[in-house]
């Protein structure tokens, strides 16, 4: 299941992060001392959010996360599925009845047309708030990941000297040299220092 772009937030505008390379140096203005100011050098990434959520290659701990998720609401899912099967068979009885060339009572189908009827607002409260509950649960989970991953995105940054990561899969790109992309290192980084077996928290 796709989920939510976790990442956004670490997203960085492309024309910020280009403009460094493009200027040019401008003639230097007449200081009263000797010194000169230094241009700092800014080293570019790309990073792609997207990669994070891949159950094979990605970050471990979202497969773990999404995969404890949907066994909590496995039993939800099942009274869904049940309901909607109710529902299937009670519309066949009720056409069948509707077309059958034998006089039935008028009130033997109102009765299946509103047991269809009740079946049918039970289902729809039944899946709303079971979607409702899903975010939120959901929202619980993987805010505390996302923020283990912004701080270590910044960790891991700096301890490479880089100035700037652009999030490819917010920000449209025109062209990167994929020599720029750390987003498998990163992974592979982020993985080794943060193990996927860490007990997840039972709802309240």
């Amino acid at each position: 299941m796709k989920i939510d772009r976790l990442i956004a937030a670490i997203a960085f505008v492309l024309a910020l992060a280009v403009s460094p390379l493009l200027a040019q140096p401008k003639p230097a203005a007449p200081a009263p001392t000797q010194s000169t100011a230094n241009v700092p050098e800014s080293k570019i990434a790309l990073i792609y959010s997207d990669a994070f959520l891949d159950a094979k290659s990605g970050i471990g701990r979202f497969t773990t996360l999404i995969t404890n998720l949907n066994r909590e609401f496995q039993p939800r899912q099942t009274k869904l599925q049940g309901l909607q099967e109710k529902i299937k068979t009670l519309t066949e009885e009720v056409n069948k009845i509707q077309g059958a060339s034998s006089v039935v009572e008028p009130k033997t189908i109102q009765a299946k047309m509103d047991q269809l009827e009740q079946l049918k607002k039970e289902f729809t409260r039944e899946g709303e708030d079971a979607q409702l509950a899903y975010n939120k649960r959901r929202t619980e989970l993987f805010t505390p990941l996302q923020d283990d991953i912004g701080k270590a995105l910044e960790a891991y940054a700096k301890s490479h000297n880089i100035n700037v990561i652009i999030d490819g899969s917010q920000v449209p790109l025109v062209y990167a040299a994929d020599a720029l992309d750390i987003t498998r290192a990163f992974i592979a980084d982020f993985n080794s220092k943060n193990p996927t077996t860490a007990a997840v928290t039972p709802p309240k």
